[in-house]
């Protein structure tokens, strides 16, 4: 399972999940499918695991989130997937904000805080 997260094998992973594989099953590290999906930059197995019910505020051992292993492969379509999925980019140990911050991807850091800022407008 793990491996199909990590090639973003979408269409495979979803079959197994919907046949009764837990959408939020993780490994020895604590990394749910999720953050794999998310962390080799595969935005069509994330938004996939979403979609069936992979829980995006699930960390690791690490305290590391989906949002913030998008964040750090600088992967905007997996990114825009978590957060539409209610991800909090100040969530983590190392959050998706301080990850785009200390990295110095500053494309990241401005999907990020427009993101929080129009969440802010509009009161969610």
């Amino acid at each position: 399972m793990f491996d199909l997260a990590r090639e973003g094998s979408a269409a495979e992973l979803a079959a197994y999940v919907d046949a009764g594989v837990p959408a939020n099953l993780t490994n020895d590290k604590g990394d749910t499918l999720l953050i794999l999906a998310a962390y080799h930059g595969h935005p069509e197995t994330v938004a996939a695991l979403l979609a069936r019910g992979a829980d995006p505020a699930r960390v690791n051992d690490r305290s590391q989130t989906p949002l913030a292993a998008a964040t750090f492969k600088r992967c905007g379509a997996a990114v825009s997937a978590l957060l539409d999925a209610g991800a909090d980019p100040a969530q983590g140990t190392q959050s998706a904000l301080a990850t785009a911050e200390f990295f110095a991807l500053p494309d990241m850091l401005e999907l990020l805080q427009a993101r929080a800022a129009r969440a802010d407008e509009e009161g969610v």
